[in-house]
C-alpha cells in the first residue's frame, strides 16, 4: 500500500511537471513574440507621454502643473531616468514656488530614487543624508525608508563584494523594520514587507501565501503586476522550484515589455537562468535586449550587473556560432561529396540505363522479326498445306491420264493402228494447261481472295485488272508465282510456256503501270494478302 501510494504521487508529480513545462513553453513563445514587437510598444508609450506634456499649457495653477509633472515623472521613472530626473528638478522649482515644503521634500525623495535606479548612488545618498527621516509625515518616511531599502539593494547588486553586503542588509532590514512600524498591518505594502522578512527567515510557504493574495488582487499588464510576479519568482528561487520561478519571471517580463519598461529586472535574470540551461540562443537575446533597454534608460548600474553576464553569454553564443558553422562546412563537404557520388552513380545508371534500353529496343526488333517470322512461317504451311494437296490430286490425274495413253498407244501398236497413234500424239495440250491454270487461279485465288485488289493499289487507275471468271491473266499469273515465293525467272517461263524474256517483258510492262518505284515494286507484292497484315 505504502509503495502503490509513493507510485501515485510520482506520477501526479510528474503530470504537474509535464504540465509546467508546457505552459512555460508557450509563455516563452508569447515572450520571443512580444519582445520582437517591442518597439511598437516603446513608440505607444512615448505617444502617452507626449499627451500627458501637452496637457502642460492647459493647468491654470501651480499646484495642478506639479501633479501632471508627477504623472510624467510615474512614466519615466522607469523609461528614461535623464528626464524623469529633469521633471523632478521642474518640481522642485514649483515647489519652493509655492513654498510648499511637502512637496520639496517629496520632489527630492523621488529624485533619490531615480538617482538609486540609475546607479547614481552617491548622489542618492547626498540627498537621503540631508533629509532627517525622523521629522517627516508618515507618507514621506514610508517613501524615505523604500528609497533607503531600494538604495541598499542595487549597491548590494552593484558592489557584488562580501565583504560589504553584511552591512548593507542589516542596515536595509533596520529600514524595512522601520517602515513596517508605521504601516498599517493590513495593508498591501506592510504584507509586501512581512512576506521579505518571512523569506529571510526561511519560512517560504507563508510568504508565498501573502504574495499570492496581493498579486491575485493586480490587473495584468500593469507594473504592479510585475513587481508581484517577480516577487514570486524570487521566492520560488529560494525554494529551488525552477519551473515556477521562470513561469514568474516570464509574467514579469512580458508585462514590462508590454508596458515598455525599460528598467527589466526579469527579462535579466530569465536571461541567466536560460544560459545556465543551455538555452543559448534565447540568453543570447534576451541580455541584448535587456542591454539595449539598460542603454535606453541610461541606467549605469544596470549596464554594470548586465557587463558582468553578457561577455559570458555572448562568448558562448560566438563559440556556438563558430561551431555551428563548423558544423555547417562539414555539412556542406559531405553533402557535396554525397552530390558527387550521386551523379557519378546517376551516369552510370543513366548511361546502364540506355544499354539496357537499347539491348530492350534491340530485343523488341528481334521479337518483331521473329513474329513475323513465325507469321511467314504459318502463311508457308498454309500454303504448303494447301498447294501440296492441290498437286498431289493434280499429279494424280496427269498419272491416270498418262496410264489411260500408255494403254491406248499399246492397244494401237498391238492393232497396228499406227496413224492413228500418230494422230493423237500429235494433238496439241492448249485443253490440259488451261486446266492447270484455272485450277491454279482456283487455288491462289481461295488462298488471297484479295490479291487483284490489292495488286490494283499498287497500279495507277487507268491500268488495274479486272477479273473474268474468277481467273487471273499472264501478268497477273507471273506476279501470283512471284507472290508464293517463286521468284526464278526461269522456273515461272517454264510454268507459263513462255520464254524468259517474254515474262521480263510481261514484267517490265507491269511495273511501268506502277506508282511504285520499280526496284519496289517486287517486295511489295511479296507482302500483298501476307498473315502480317491480318
Amino acid at each position: 500500500m505504502k509503495y502503490t501510494l509513493c507510485f501515485i504521487l510520482f506520477i501526479i508529480s510528474s503530470v504537474l511537471q509535464l504540465c509546467a513545462r508546457n505552459e512555460n513553453d508557450s509563455l516563452l513563445k508569447a515572450l520571443d513574440k512580444i519582445i520582437s514587437d517591442r518597439l511598437v510598444y516603446t513608440e505607444r508609450k512615448k505617444a502617452t507621454i507626449e499627451e500627458l506634456k501637452l496637457k502642460k499649457t492647459e493647468q491654470n495653477t501651480l499646484n495642478n502643473l506639479y501633479h501632471l509633472n508627477i504623472e510624467i515623472i510615474h512614466q519615466y521613472e522607469t523609461f528614461v531616468c535623464d528626464s524623469a530626473e529633469r521633471y523632478i528638478h521642474e518640481n522642485i522649482g514649483i515647489a519652493e514656488q509655492m513654498g510648499n515644503q511637502e512637496y520639496i521634500l517629496e520632489s527630492k525623495l523621488q529624485l533619490a530614487f531615480v538617482y538609486c535606479l540609475s546607479g547614481l548612488f552617491v548622489q542618492a545618498n547626498d540627498i537621503l543624508k540631508l533629509i532627517q527621516c525622523d521629522n517627516l509625515s508618515v507618507n514621506l518616511k514610508s517613501l524615505y525608508c523604500w528609497n533607503r531599502i531600494r538604495y541598499y539593494e542595487n549597491i548590494i547588486k552593484y558592489t557584488d563584494d562580501a565583504r560589504f553586503s553584511e552591512e548593507y542588509v542589516q542596515l536595509k532590514e533596520a529600514y524595512r523594520d522601520t517602515v513596517m512600524g508605521i504601516l498599517d498591518p493590513q495593508s498591501d505594502e506592510y504584507l509586501k514587507e512581512k512576506a521579505v522578512k518571512l523569506q529571510y527567515d526561511g519560512k517560504l510557504d507563508e510568504a508565498l501565501q501573502i504574495l499570492y493574495k496581493i498579486y491575485d488582487k493586480q490587473k495584468p499588464e500593469t507594473h504592479e503586476y510585475a513587481m508581484m510576479a517577480m516577487g514570486l519568482a524570487r521566492l520560488y528561487k529560494l525554494a529551488e522550484k525552477k519551473e515556477e520561478e521562470e513561469k514568474f519571471l516570464m509574467l514579469a517580463a512580458i508585462a514590462d515589455t508590454k508596458l515598455a519598461v525599460k528598467e527589466n529586472e526579469a527579462l535579466l535574470t530569465l536571461a541567466v537562468n536560460l544560459y545556465h540551461e543551455g538555452d543559448i540562443d534565447r540568453a543570447y537575446n534576451y541580455i541584448k535586449v535587456a542591454l539595449d533597454d539598460a542603454i535606453f534608460y541610461n541606467s549605469r548600474f544596470k549596464n554594470t550587473v548586465i557587463a558582468r553576464i553578457h561577455p559570458i553569454i555572448e562568448n558562448t553564443y560566438l563559440y556556438k556560432l563558430e561551431k555551428q558553422k563548423q558544423n555547417l562546412r562539414f555539412y556542406i563537404l559531405l553533402t557535396s561529396l554525397f552530390v558527387i557520388a550521386l551523379a557519378i552513380t546517376l551516369f552510370f545508371t543513366f548511361k546502364q540505363t540506355k544499354i539496357v534500353s537499347r539491348a530492350k529496343k534491340n530485343l523488341n526488333i528481334m521479337n518483331e522479326e521473329l513474329i513475323l517470322l513465325n507469321k511467314n512461317l504459318d502463311e508457308a504451311n498454309l500454303i504448303k498445306e494447301k498447294y501440296v494437296g492441290y498437286f498431289m490430286n493434280q499429279c494424280a490425274i496427269y498419272i491416270n491420264k498418262l496410264d489411260e495413253y500408255r494403254k491406248n498407244v499399246n492397244r494401237k501398236i498391238k492393232t497396228g493402228q499406227v496413224d492413228e497413234l500418230y494422230k493423237s500424239s500429235s494433238r496439241p495440250f492448249e485443253k490440259e494447261l488451261e486446266g492447270l491454270y484455272a485450277n491454279f487461279d482456283k487455288a491462289f485465288l481461295k488462298l488471297y481472295p484479295h490479291f487483284v485488289e490489292e495488286f490494283n493499289s499498287l497500279l495507277i487507275p487507268d491500268e488495274q485488272y479486272r477479273l473474268e471468271k474468277d481467273q487471273l491473266n499472264t501478268e497477273l499469273r507471273i506476279f501470283a508465282l512471284i507472290r508464293l515465293g517463286i521468284t526464278d525467272v526461269g522456273q515461272i517461263a517454264v510454268f507459263l510456256h513462255y520464254s524468259v524474256q517474254t515474262i521480263y517483258n510481261y514484267k517490265s510492262k507491269v511495273k511501268r503501270t506502277s506508282i511504285l518505284d520499280s526496284n519496289l515494286f517486287e517486295e511489295e507484292v511479296k507482302k500483298l494478302g501476307s498473315l502480317s497484315q491480318k
